[in-house]
């Protein structure tokens, strides 16, 4: 495959002229004329099918990004993207596997599959935030609860409007862009069915996706489940916390299963699951090649990459503000800190642990 085909200069000409010819055409648009087009879905569909696809994508995000900042507001409830975060990448994952089949008339299989594993992710993590009181109508993140009692409701406002709506929502966007080489490469391709099908990058990729997730899902339950018993346990005591057992009493879990290892193994899955939705672009990128040089560094760098990029950034930031509020709410978490490591699962420094 070509690589300026995948090139950040040729991928945003071609966005910007294909946005360019979509408010031309909007300019023209009148009431009247959506009103004959919402009662032939035909022609709605030719305009979805004949218009770019991440044109598409922009246009939805752009949309949310405006709804979720006003809502934020209107509620003082700033976690109306974190409704959406399960959400939104399946939509996005499946929006680029559709329309590119309404333009070949089968579906890649690179998409498909890709359309159902983040699927998956997303409906896991659906009801994990369920689970956990988010899609109730005072359910929020504790950390902006935290960061409004500091900056008050103007500096919220601000960074409502400034980061937590445009870059979270932009952001779910972009780690979603590697299926979208994929939308290019097949546009080009022949339907020679070697030349669709899938390689050993699609396998590695999904491959890893789907151990990550497995890891994710023990992670997550294992502190849900401390957190029910502890609250349980408390509720037992009559909030008597010296009455708990000590693993309890500390109030955080440190000393058993993932979290023994990494202090955020679930973050760490997380990030590297949309790492592996990343490997996917270079399976696009060595579509159809007869011979590959998997020992050129190139081939592994693209710009797709800012989504993954991104998203470990925002970890990076939210996970200090998190570790920041822990150490303040409980005072061995400091000790916990120093003996396991942040990220990356790893052997714990045993003798520290043997004090917290």
């Amino acid at each position: 495959m070509s690589a300026t085909l995948f090139s950040w200069e040729s991928v945003k000409n071609d966005f910007l002229f294909n946005i360019n010819h979509l408010f031309k055409h909007l300019e023209n648009y009148s009431l009247e004329q959506l009103k004959v087009d919402l009662q032939n879905p035909g022609v709605l569909l030719e305009y979805y099918k004949n218009t770019d696809a991440l044109v598409i994508a922009t246009v939805v995000m752009v949309t949310l990004v405006v709804i979720h900042c006003v809502m934020g507001e209107l509620t003082r409830n700033y976690s109306q993207v974190d409704r959406a975060w399960s959400l939104l990448p399946p939509t996005y994952a499946w929006h680029f596997a559709i329309h590119d089949y309404l333009n070949r008339s089968t579906f890649h299989p690179r998409l498909l599959l890709t359309a159902v594993i983040i699927s998956i992710w997303g409906i896991r993590l659906t009801y994990n935030f369920a689970r956990k009181g988010g899609y109730e109508w005072q359910g929020r993140d504790y950390r902006f609860v935290y960061i409004q009692e500091k900056i008050g409701n103007l500096g919220m406002a601000l960074l409502n409007f400034v980061f937590i709506g445009p870059m979270q929502d932009t952001l779910l966007l972009l780690i979603c862009l590697p299926l979208y080489l994929t939308t290019l490469s097949s546009s080009l391709l022949s339907q020679d069915q070697h030349v669709l099908g899938l390689n050993r990058m699609d396998i590695l990729a999904s491959g890893l996706f789907l151990t990550l997730l497995l890891f994710e899902v023990i992670a997550d339950d294992q502190q849900f489940m401390f957190q029910t018993r502890k609250y349980a346990l408390l509720e037992f005591v009559r909030h008597d916390k010296l009455q708990l057992p000590k693993e309890y009493r500390r109030g955080f879990l440190c000393n058993s299963g993932l979290w023994q290892y990494s202090r955020h193994p679930n973050f760490f899955a997380e990030i590297s699951m949309w790492w592996s939705i990343y490997l996917f672009s270079i399976a696009a990128y060595v579509q159809g090649q007869e011979r590959v040089d998997w020992m050129n560094p190139e081939l592994y760098l693209n710009w797709t990459m800012m989504g993954a990029v991104f998203l470990t950034m925002l970890f990076q930031g939210s996970t200090w503000l998190t570790e920041y509020i822990s150490t303040e709410k409980y005072p061995e978490y400091k000790i916990y800190q120093q003996s396991v490591s942040r990220f990356i699962p790893w052997f714990p420094q045993r003798e520290k642990m043997k004090t917290a």
